[in-house]
């Protein structure tokens, strides 16, 4: 069984607008995918698209943000520092889960019902960042210590639903960013995140040597897809953030957990009966 053309696309434009906003991509294709599929039909292994749908994310992030990464090499460079250190919890705890709960762990992160409830958690962390007065500060005068803490932020959203945008946002505004700071902090921190995410899943895939879950071509358009969108979504979010506007997306978090809840709640419920 193979992913279709329109559920490679469905799911590429997913991916490229819950990457950027902060509305969380893995809780959305986890309660999504269950809906593209009748019980039964999804392909049994989908890493490949999940490689190849990050892949385009990433390339939005290193398009967008060019010229910042550049200068990251240049006059930047302690900003690289506080990239490493902030990227460390995200490492230490995926590999130390996979290492403690083996399969187990990947099944966590597929709950419907835990991104059920992780969303709302999304949404509260948005409404209390836009309480925040926005700070003076710019990304480059971040301390270890303060990279620390938007680290171990983006750490916990491996949780399906805890978006790991909103998280590192709301993080950066509270030890004193800017919001644009904020922002590109939090994408620049992502580079390294989807980079190694997508390194470990390409080499798990090798290794395994599982077949695809779609034809070359079909991953190559969906690829293409969550590329543009993701653009699309990074423009999007920095005019969302001048303007303090992401209350609108936390109630939608808030409402949507609370959705999802009840439907698995009521699913659950009928499967005991």
């Amino acid at each position: 069984m193979q992913f279709s053309l329109w559920q490679v696309a469905v799911l590429a434009v997913i991916q490229g607008v819950t990457e950027f906003l902060p509305i969380s991509s893995d809780g959305h294709l986890v309660v999504v995918r269950p809906l593209l599929f009748s019980a039964g039909s999804a392909p049994a292994n989908a890493m490949d698209l999940t490689i190849v749908l990050h892949l385009g994310t990433l390339g939005s992030i290193l398009v967008y943000y060019f010229r910042r990464i550049v200068r990251l090499v240049g006059e930047d460079r302690h900003v690289l520092w506080t990239l490493a250190v902030g990227t460390l919890p995200a490492v230490a705890l995926v590999l130390g889960c996979k290492a403690a709960f083996g399969e187990q762990f990947e099944r966590i992160l597929q709950s419907e019902l835990l991104a059920g409830f992780m969303l709302p958690v999304t949404g509260l962390a948005l409404l209390w960042a836009m309480l925040q007065r926005p700070g003076a500060r710019e990304y480059r005068e971040l301390t270890w210590r303060e990279a620390l803490v938007i680290g171990i932020c983006q750490a916990a959203a491996i949780l399906p639903g805890l978006s790991r945008s909103g998280t590192t946002i709301a993080a950066g505004l509270g030890v004193g960013l800017t919001r644009s700071a904020a922002a590109t902090y939090s994408f620049l921190l992502a580079i390294p995140a989807l980079a190694g995410a997508g390194i470990y899943e390409a080499v798990s895939l090798v290794k395994d040597r599982q077949p695809l879950s779609a034809p070359p071509a079909f991953l190559a358009i969906g690829a293409a897809i969550s590329f543009v969108v993701g653009l699309v979504a990074l423009w999007s979010l920095e005019r969302l953030l001048a303007r303090g506007q992401l209350q609108w997306l936390a109630w939608y978090c808030i409402i949507l957990g609370v959705a999802v809840i009840v439907w698995q709640l009521v699913q659950n419920g009928s499967q005991i009966m």
